[in-house]
């Protein structure tokens, strides 16, 4: 098996990208893009070949430019022939594509995240996303509940109760809380 063998950081002035990439980059990808840079730092090198044509990372150097990124780690790709560096630009977009998630671990793990205080924006996914991969599918019915006499009513959360919120729960520590006072703003 043949395999890329140097890496090195490469001012980005000198990066050619691919005149031909049919992948394209919208604004709110780049800006995806670049808050991931911002929070992970350049982790994914764009590969080139010895004349620091771009390969792969088109999006990414968009990204660092509008960052006021210099340089850039980069993998030289010296043993792809002219055709077979066509097709790779070409693939590398594609079997992205074709992947897919288990969005019950995916749920797991954006759960985690929250629980660790990180903002699972930073994932990539947009909050409509976050919100469709959360929804049971239940859809909520009219009936003839009246939310504002029902916050009129006194009740008072005790030490130890356990509010059910969605799929979250909410236990009451030891601050008093009147839920005739202070109405939910969901």
């Amino acid at each position: 098996m043949r395999t890329t063998t140097e890496m090195q950081l490469v001012p980005i002035t000198k990066l050619v990208p691919y005149v031909n990439n049919a992948r394209t980059h919208s604004p709110e990808q780049i800006t995806k893009l670049r808050a991931s840079l911002r929070e992970f730092g350049f982790i994914n090198p764009v590969i080139i070949d010895r004349d620091f044509n771009v390969i792969a990372g088109h999006g990414r150097i968009l990204a660092a430019k509008e960052e006021g990124i210099k340089e850039v780690p980069c993998v030289f790709a010296d043993h792809l022939t002219e055709a077979q560096k066509k097709a790779y630009i070409i693939a590398d977009n594609r079997m992205a594509m074709d992947a897919g998630w288990d969005e019950e671990l995916l749920r797991v793990e954006i759960e985690s995240l929250q629980g660790m205080d990180f903002d699972p924006l930073l994932t990539g996914f947009d909050e409509k996303e976050l919100a469709a991969l959360f929804d049971d599918g239940i859809e909520a019915k009219e009936d003839d509940f009246d939310v504002d006499a029902e916050l009129e009513k006194p009740c008072f959360s005790r030490l130890g109760d356990v509010w059910t919120l969605g799929r979250h729960r909410l236990v009451c520590g030891d601050t008093p809380c009147s839920w005739a006072k202070q109405r939910p703003t969901w």
